[in-house]
């Protein structure tokens, strides 16, 4: 019984080192979620740049169609 208690943290410790050196060597997951982020990051900076590039004519282009339709009325 003194044998089965003494072997039992022997046993927990190099289960949890074995599961904490498999995690740190398992690379399966870690390329879908890098692969999320960046194309999230890529489409703000897409729309961003769109905004920055496009604003200005867009509310120029605005006010040119608001300024003709207070001339029809």
């Amino acid at each position: 019984m003194l044998q089965a208690i003494s072997f039992f943290p022997l046993a927990a410790y190099l289960a949890i080192t074995g599961f904490i050196n498999s995690f740190k060597n398992d690379e399966r997951g870690l390329s879908g979620v890098v692969v999320a982020v960046l194309l999230i990051l890529v489409a703000v900076l897409a729309i961003v740049a769109i905004w920055v590039f496009l604003g200005k004519w867009l509310g120029d282009l605005w006010l040119q169609i608001t300024g003709e339709a207070t001339k029809i009325t």
